[in-house]
């Protein structure tokens, strides 16, 4: 019999990361993008995944990565088509999350009409933090987020400026395709956004919940 699989180390067989765009306002207008009326999605695979000990990798066909933090809400069962007042009863709880983006590469896909793989779906591209048991954040809608590099605070927001609530966005994407125990799904950051470069050392937070540390690196290849 195949022992449990444990939500503490959801990163470890977790099939899919499914992200939500421009979902806080302030980070829209930073962008220059318009607010829309419904969540844009997209996906990462399960090897972008970088728990805390492993670097951040910066894609060798980009000159501009940035980062992007954000809440992640793992699932704790499968979930198709859920109901979004029974949304919350999915969920097995959170992990801090960053979206690394190739800015250069998204900026390019945008203009030609392509889709934002090639942007956001490298290798070591989600790193994240310990897994929350949700019994330990009572309210995901009231949570400070915050980031450095180099000691220096780059992005700093509240999950309370979220365009889509958390039970909304849990029901859209169930309608769409079904979500599974141990998928993450990360909420969208807030603005400040902005480039790292090898070596720097990124550190991030839940206030009063948790925390991690990343250095980036280049890959060998």
């Amino acid at each position: 019999m195949a022992a449990p699989r444990p939500l503490s180390r959801f990163w470890e067989w977790g099939k899919n990361i499914v992200c939500v765009g421009r979902n806080y306002a302030d980070h829209v207008m930073e962008m220059q993008s318009a607010v829309l009326s419904e969540p844009v999605l997209f996906l990462k695979p399960s090897t972008a995944y970088v728990p805390e000990g492993s670097a951040i990798l910066m894609p060798a066909y980009s000159r501009n990565v940035h980062h992007e933090l954000e809440l992640g809400v793992v699932m704790g069962r499968r979930s198709r088509a859920v109901p979004e007042a029974a949304a919350m009863d999915y969920v097995a709880g959170y992990a801090l999350c960053l979206d690394m983006t190739a800015r250069d590469v998204q900026d390019d896909c945008k203009k030609k009409g392509l889709p934002w793989t090639l942007a956001k779906s490298f290798t070591a591209s989600c790193p994240v933090s310990a897994f929350v048991p949700k019994e330990k954040i009572p309210d995901p809608h009231n949570l400070k987020l915050w980031l450095k590099v180099n000691g220096e605070l780059r992005q700093e927001g509240e999950t309370s400026s979220m365009i889509f609530s958390i039970p909304y966005i849990i029901s859209y994407i169930s309608k769409i395709m079904t979500l599974e125990e141990g998928d993450i799904i990360l909420t969208g950051t807030p603005k400040g956004v902005g480039p790292v470069k090898e070596n720097d050392e990124i550190q991030a937070g839940i206030h009063g919940v948790v925390s991690m540390r990343f250095k980036v690196e280049k890959p060998e290849y």
